[in-house]
């Protein structure tokens, strides 16, 4: 049944970059028509190369668009977090229903999903087909999803910023997701933290983050221009903002995407732009007049509007 799953995630899904990953991830796991999977936080990260904010804020986006539901009365191996798919399930169910009124009915003649479809209430799961997944009712669970924590730590609290895996000093011993070791571990852009206005920074200040740098991987802008037409173009970003007011470390994130996914692809044969910013202000030995007009007009059509 993973593969009805993974081909809702890619025909019909609206989710992108690391969610649309982690969707496909837990989708590839799914077992049977109840499209139910467990899968922790640490084998979601390693399967969509993505940090471990990144991780956890595509599964809450995912879960507010309705991609993704928490069966919170139930837990898969060392506590994982178990998931439900709900439309691939509402969509399945349909089938089914609509074969046993006309067995000869065939899967395509099925009427396609609307709204009003919905799938089977968590509370009628088949739990003795889930513990054959391994897959068992959590003792002792809330049973409201919505209080439950997205990343499969019963005990780590739900704001907590934890360290993208290459830079994570893990303690010695202990539970990654234990409190008592969440106050060594250092914080991405943690003075320039959103959670006050005082914590604002500028641009030039701004370091780019984890989750922007994966998505300028998985965009293709980083094979597009390169690395160091990546850097470039940060550089150019940094220069342009620089006399911009402070803002939080996400909307410089935002920001630095857009300007990014706008960036022109470096051309070898451009001619050498010395009136762009940054460049020499002098004239290059051995341009033409016609190389010094060209230059001219096509850093008119770099510099910005004002609207980036």
């Amino acid at each position: 049944m993973s593969g009805q799953a993974r081909k809702w995630v890619w025909e019909s899904s609206t989710s992108r970059g690391t969610a649309r990953l982690v969707l496909l991830s837990i989708a590839d796991r799914i077992p049977d028509e109840q499209c139910v999977a467990y899968a922790g936080l640490t084998e979601l990260m390693e399967r969509t190369h993505a940090s471990r904010n990144a991780v956890r804020a595509a599964l809450t986006s995912l879960a507010a668009a309705g991609d993704l539901e928490i069966c919170a009365d139930f837990e898969g191996p060392q506590h994982s977090t178990v998931y439900r798919m709900p439309r691939p399930a509402a969509w399945l169910a349909k089938v089914a229903a609509s074969q046993k009124a006309d067995p000869e009915l065939r899967v395509e003649d099925v009427e396609p999903l609307t709204d009003t479809d919905s799938a089977p209430d968590l509370d009628d799961l088949d739990e003795e087909r889930l513990r054959k997944h391994r897959i068992r009712r959590r003792a002792g669970s809330e049973s409201d999803p919505h209080r439950q924590n997205l990343t499969g730590s019963r005990s780590a609290p739900p704001r907590q910023n934890l360290t993208p895996p290459r830079v994570r000093n893990r303690p010695p011993s202990g539970s990654e997701s234990a409190p008592q070791n969440c106050s060594s571990e250092p914080k991405v852009n943690r003075r320039y933290s959103s959670s006050s206005a005082a914590d604002l920074a500028s641009a030039t200040d701004w370091q780019v983050d984890d989750a922007s740098l994966s998505w300028a991987q998985q965009q293709g802008h980083l094979e597009r221009l390169g690395e160091q037409g990546l850097q470039a173009a940060d550089a150019k970003w940094r220069h342009y903002r620089a006399a911009y007011s402070p803002r939080s470390p996400a909307a410089w994130a935002a920001d630095w995407r857009s300007w990014i996914d706008r960036e022109h692809t470096p051309t070898p044969q451009r001619p050498n732009l010395y009136a762009l910013p940054g460049g020499t202000s002098s004239r290059q030995a051995g341009m033409s007049k016609a190389d010094l007009h060209t230059a001219a007009l096509l850093a008119a059509i770099d510099e910005p509007t004002g609207t980036e």
